[in-house]
């Protein structure tokens, strides 16, 4: 059964041995990454592990809240933004339905804190998760954040 539970002494290592697989690895930061920026921001990152069974699978972490900033650095106070930061899927693990669970458990997320939409980036290209984003129903926003391309999921 798939869950997702907060990172903890007991996980800890675990969830920063979750590897994507060698030709995904510029496509996604490394977990300690993540969970060092989820110290730097504190309540705007949500960082999880992804358990099937007891056993971890993968890791996401949900931004929360975010004022927006695009790619010409301008940030805008009042547009809070709340989506998925990162989402690592260990090498042996992918395509059984975790990336999936780990998308509608940040909609939910979202949702429960009063949310109507979720926002993801990825590295545009053949070799990035585009298609994944866009088969979950993403559609692109035409923004880009970081050189990556933007996309929104509504959620109402």
């Amino acid at each position: 059964m798939l869950r997702l539970a907060e990172v903890t002494r007991e996980n800890f290592d675990a969830a920063v041995a979750v590897q994507v697989r060698p030709d995904q690895e510029h496509l996604v930061a490394p977990v300690m990454k993540s969970l060092a920026q989820a110290y730097v921001f504190g309540d705007l990152a949500w960082p999880r592990v992804i358990l099937d069974g007891d056993r971890v699978v993968g890791f996401l972490m949900a931004f929360l809240d975010i004022a927006w900033e695009d790619d010409s650095g301008k940030t805008a106070p009042d547009d809070l933004r709340s989506g998925l930061w990162r989402l690592n899927i260990a090498e042996g693990e992918q395509a059984r339905g975790h990336g999936r669970f780990a998308v509608e458990q940040v909609a939910a997320e979202i949702r429960r804190r009063g949310g109507d939409r979720l926002y993801v980036s990825w590295h545009p290209g053949d070799d990035g998760p585009e298609k994944f984003y866009l088969r979950l129903g993403f559609r692109l926003t035409g923004e880009t954040t970081g050189g990556q391309a933007v996309g929104v999921l509504d959620l109402r």
